[in-house]
């Protein structure tokens, strides 16, 4: 008999982060990945004494780690009687998508993690610090930079598998790295950053190193971990106005995203390290001390798109690309 293997992945209920989970399900060739269950007890989505949840698979790629024929299948957590789980931000995105899919909104996501070796960063000495930061970012040599052949493949496999992955960089705190997805709709950009996360994890585990989305990794006088959603509506792709619009709508509704924007943002979001501080509201061009940063070629250009710098390493990104097209679109519509 003709099989494949298809991992299903999904996300758990830990608060204050959800965490992913995956298992393996062997199907005929021929066959669609089928919904399927778990055991939700086990993963902060039910009580024992009724436990049972369900896996509707919602985005399919190559698995281009195990090859062939198999796939990774991202599902959605629902209840037995047919409705989504409380734990599942997907659902709710899907209906803002759809709502304001008139504006028909783009997001590029920066993902900014960092590789741990047991209790400290891959690379840093057992004893101490490495060098102050100043040469890491985008460096190049095994003094600058450690873990770069994971992160390789990681490139190739987040590729492989079809991901609209736009480019990778080594960051500012030694053993801190970036990828980016997109741009894409909401949705897309949110699924595939899920798919992403879930390679890296696994890519990471062979090396027997780990991949940590902690919003300030190592305290003190190093940089956090965020993740800098890009984000642009039609209008927005043809008038700098619209860009300015967008960016001042988002004030009022400034302590929402605060809220929702990721664990720890208080440690992150000091107004140092390149961040405005979580108390406050700033928008600015080219200027990574703001809350929100209007590229200087966006300024120049008179449209584009502009960048939340708000949202944590360890964001949902269903909550964040939802709270944006929602804040964003209805105080578009409103002004007409």
């Amino acid at each position: 008999m003709s099989v494949y293997k298809a991992e299903y992945i999904w996300i758990d209920g830990s608060v204050p982060t959800a965490k992913l989970r995956c298992k393996t399900k062997i199907v005929k060739m021929g066959e669609e990945a089928p919904e399927w269950g778990f055991d939700g007890s086990s993963t902060n989505q039910a009580e024992g004494h009724f436990s049972d949840r369900v896996l509707k698979p919602v985005f399919t790629c190559p698995d281009p780690i195990r090859g062939g024929a198999d796939i990774l299948v991202l599902c959605e957590v629902y209840n037995t009687d047919g409705t989504p789980h409380e734990s599942n931000m997907r659902a709710k995105c899907a209906a803002v998508a759809e709502k304001y899919a008139s504006h028909d909104m783009w997001f590029g996501i920066e993902q900014e993690y960092t590789l741990f070796d047991g209790i400290k960063p891959l690379g840093w000495p057992d004893n101490g610090f490495p060098a102050p930061q100043g040469g890491y970012y985008c460096g190049v040599g095994a003094d600058e930079v450690y873990g770069r052949g994971i992160v390789e493949i990681h490139l190739e496999a987040c590729l492989d598998a079809g991901l609209n992955i736009s480019g990778i960089n080594a960051e500012v705190m030694p053993a801190q790295w970036e990828f980016q997805v997109g741009p894409v709709g909401p949705l897309a950009v949110s699924d595939e950053l899920w798919i992403a996360r879930w390679l890296l994890y696994r890519i990471a585990e062979d090396f027997g190193v780990s991949a940590t989305l902690d919003a300030k990794p190592v305290k003190g006088d190093w940089n956090g971990a965020g993740a800098h959603t890009n984000f642009s509506t039609a209008e927005m792709r043809e008038s700098i106005d619209a860009c300015m619009a967008a960016a001042h709508a988002l004030e009022p509704r400034h302590e929402l995203h605060i809220e929702n924007y990721g664990a720890d943002i208080d440690e992150r979001l000091t107004g140092e390290h390149e961040t405005c501080s979580y108390r406050d509201f700033k928008v600015g061009v080219s200027d990574r001390g703001a809350s929100i940063r209007v590229p200087w070629q966006v300024a120049r250009d008179g449209k584009g798109y502009i960048e939340d710098r708000r949202p944590n390493a360890n964001i949902d990104p269903y909550v964040v690309t939802m709270l944006i097209t929602e804040g964003v679109c209805a105080a578009a519509e409103a002004a007409k």
